[in-house]
């Protein structure tokens, strides 16, 4: 018998952790480091950060309230969206109430099931693509391949190829907006303006500057007609039925940053955990290829439909990694979670990270168990949060899985991921990125 797999996480203190140490160290640039073993044992906590008034819901039943009973009253936050700003604007991740709903159903159906059905050669062309570049026994960051590899998917199922976005360049930009969050969140906090005062933070400002300014020429090719026939062309047209012109302009350039960093950084993250997964695990990784071997055989295209196995796999990865490892809610007027009150401006936290290991929702929550999910049902709907929850659920849930599986499937049909020793640390602010990337041997399969 296999001896349980524990995959590595940050230490967690016996004793909460003074708020104030959240600024200074790793506690100030990984969002999931430095929660005590108390955190995965209550339902609830608090806190006080410079002024804002934090519940900490770790009981599904509260979470349920907030993002489905009572989601009128949680609204995306200020702080959040002065952060994002910058980046997407009012674009669906940020927008509320009315304007949120319009975006919502323009978007709706590019990521319904006939939708992504009509993607799935195209998950199959990246797959193949991102293998041509490998070779037999190299090291390669497959953390980086991931990136690469889903930037390619949003820029030819949502921008028609648009090579501006598939460049070196852009994912590199990208990365540095991503890591200097921590900054600008520092800066937010405090109530300082958003001047970037580190290497890091200005690297993340110029990336910003780039995105935007490239993602406005991507928008303007198809408004004046440039260049067309794909979904933000679809999305330009509907948003101009909607909107006065301005303003149809500027919800088109947030939605297309909000889809195109979205839409690729949180599949590139599930695919790299589950890569480190497999890896860590070669005789699950041998079994879950010859799965791989076996759909393949009967069709490229539709192969996500014939994984059983690596769906489970899939599913406990996200488990243990979710690639968003929390979100936040704004109470609008006063509220009750429970027996606390909450008065409005408060903020909510959720967190899939300590949400996903908790010990009182979970049977040996940091194992990895592939048969965890075998079994549907005997779970809170709620306890469960890899793709939020509630009317807010991601769109483009059903996407990104079909998409991680087919890569998944191609990549594990002819190629064998292989542990070097490298450590795998969660990193991160806003999304749950491998530090340091994840390197790792690749050996192609023989036949």
């Amino acid at each position: 018998m296999n001896r349980p797999f524990i995959p590595p996480y940050p230490p967690r203190p016996e004793k909460p952790v003074a708020t104030w140490r959240g600024f200074f160290g790793e506690r100030a640039r990984t969002s999931v480091y430095g929660w005590s073993e108390r955190a995965f044992e209550i339902g609830y906590l608090k806190r006080d950060i410079l002024g804002f008034r934090v519940h900490i819901l770790l009981d599904p039943d509260l979470i349920q309230h907030v993002l489905l009973d009572n989601s009128g009253n949680y609204a995306k936050p200020d702080i959040v969206k002065s952060l994002l700003d910058p980046i997407i604007g009012r674009g669906l991740l940020t927008a509320d109430a009315e304007l949120w709903r319009e975006q919502r159903r323009i978007v709706a159906a590019t990521f319904s099931p006939a939708a992504v059905e009509a993607q799935r050669a195209m998950f199959v062309e990246a797959a193949r693509a991102a293998m041509a570049h490998w070779t037999d026994g190299e090291r390669r960051d497959m953390a980086a391949a991931a990136t690469s590899t889903t930037m390619t998917v949003i820029a030819l199922a949502l921008f028609g190829g648009d090579p501006r976005l598939i460049s070196k360049t852009s994912m590199n930009h990208i990365a540095a907006a991503i890591e200097g969050f921590s900054e600008a969140r520092m800066l937010a906090l405090l109530r300082l303006p958003q001047f970037p005062i580190t290497p890091k933070g200005r690297a993340g400002k110029r990336g910003q500057i780039f995105l935007r300014k490239t993602l406005a020429d991507v928008v303007d090719d198809r408004w004046h007609g440039r260049m067309g026939g794909d979904f933000l062309t679809g999305m330009i047209d509907a948003l101009k039925q909607r909107f006065p012109e301005a303003v149809a302009r500027a919800l088109a350039i947030d939605n297309a940053a909000t889809f195109y960093l979205a839409g690729h950084e949180t599949t590139a993250n599930a695919l790299a955990w589950t890569l480190f997964l497999l890896a860590a695990q070669p005789d699950l990784q041998e079994e879950l290829a010859a799965e791989a071997q076996a759909a393949l055989v009967q069709g490229a295209d539709d192969v996500a439909e014939r994984l059983p196995r690596l769906r489970l796999f899939l599913s406990e990865s996200l488990r243990l990694y979710p690639p968003v490892p929390r979100f936040d809610r704004q109470a609008i007027d006063p509220d009750r979670l429970g027996e606390r009150d909450v008065k409005p401006g408060d903020i909510v936290s959720i967190w899939p990270w300590m949400l996903h290991r908790h010990k009182k929702l979970w049977d040996n929550p940091d194992t990895f168990d592939i048969d965890r999910f075998a079994e549907k049902g005997g779970r809170h709907r709620f306890q469960y949060l890899p793709f939020g929850a509630g009317p807010r659920t991601c769109v483009g849930a059903q996407f990104a899985t079909i998409e991680a599986l087919t890569l998944l499937a191609h990549w594990l049909g002819e190629w064998r991921f292989v542990d070097i020793g490298h450590p795998a640390e969660a990193a991160g602010m806003v999304t749950l990125r491998p530090k340091g990337g994840l390197p790792l041997r690749l050996e192609r399969r023989r036949p």
